[in-house]
């Protein structure tokens, strides 16, 4: 069997069968969480240094971690593939709910607004790094209460930025997209594709 090349750093099947969507070979790995707080935000970042930060301390961790396992366990001359996915609206970055009252609330927020879905992608190998990014603008539709409360009956919103997935039932809620719709479910495959061109 021939050794990984690409090591996708991400618990998030949609990168997964992202990949796999456009034939990128790939091997998943679960690095451990940085202790503390999941993701912080540093005083006065906007949600674009954000999203790019948080995708290279990911790649940063990954690249330590792989290095400290058992050399037969991984091809350390592989690439390892880190991404970030952002929703904004204005300043307010809109994170993954923390219960249905949260969900509730961020939905609400999206209602009949239109936000920003930032991802970044970071590719590294060793010290060497190669970056991407997407930015996406999402209008959602004017949500009734009904709306948001059958959606979260759903459980969808839970686990992702914004509390909605495009490519679930939240899609009817979206009034215009214009962007990239990959980059909004967490991996823009046009950006990827160019970043893995490099390696």
């Amino acid at each position: 069997m021939s050794p990984t090349t690409l090591y996708l750093a991400s618990a998030s099947p949609r990168r997964h069968e992202l990949l796999l969507q456009i034939n990128v070979a790939h091997q998943v790995v679960d690095i451990p969480a940085a202790p503390g707080e999941d993701e912080p935000r540093l005083k006065n970042e906007s949600p674009l240094d954000y999203v790019q930060r948080t995708a290279r301390d990911k790649a940063d961790r990954a690249v330590k971690w792989l290095a400290i396992q058992k050399p037969d366990s991984f091809n350390l001359s592989a690439a390892i593939l880190t991404a970030d996915t952002t929703v904004a609206l204005g300043a307010h970055i809109l994170g993954k709910p923390l219960d249905e009252s949260d969900a509730k609330e961020i939905l609400s927020l999206l209602s009949g607004k239109t936000h920003l879905v930032h991802t970044a992608v970071v590719c590294a190998r060793g010290e060497q790094r190669w970056e991407a990014l997407s930015t996406s603008e999402v209008s959602f539709a004017q949500l009734s209460l009904d709306d948001i409360n059958a959606y979260i009956a759903t459980k969808e919103p839970f686990g992702k930025a914004g509390a909605y997935g495009i490519q679930g039932d939240a899609a009817r809620f979206i009034r215009e997209l214009r962007g990239s719709y990959t980059g909004v479910m967490g991996l823009p495959l046009y950006e990827t594709s160019q970043l893995l061109k490099n390696l």
